[in-house]
């Protein structure tokens, strides 16, 4: 299996895993379509935004 590599990767890596989790909110005046679909547009900081859909699949797995 391939392994990423760059420059100060554990560096990286340590910064994103103590990164504070973030509440995903929608925004009712922008939102469109179906309320009920799965699909997401999230805006904003890629590591804040992954974490938060991270941790939002894990609650929904637990829940099913």
């Amino acid at each position: 299996m391939p392994l990423l590599s760059w420059f100060n990767r554990d560096a990286d890596l340590t910064r994103a895993a103590v990164a504070p989790y973030r509440l995903l909110e929608p925004v009712t005046s922008l939102s469109y379509g179906d309320p009920d679909s799965p699909n997401m547009l999230i805006e904003g900081d890629n590591l804040d935004a992954l974490k938060s859909a991270s941790a939002s699949e894990r609650t929904k797995s637990t829940e099913a």
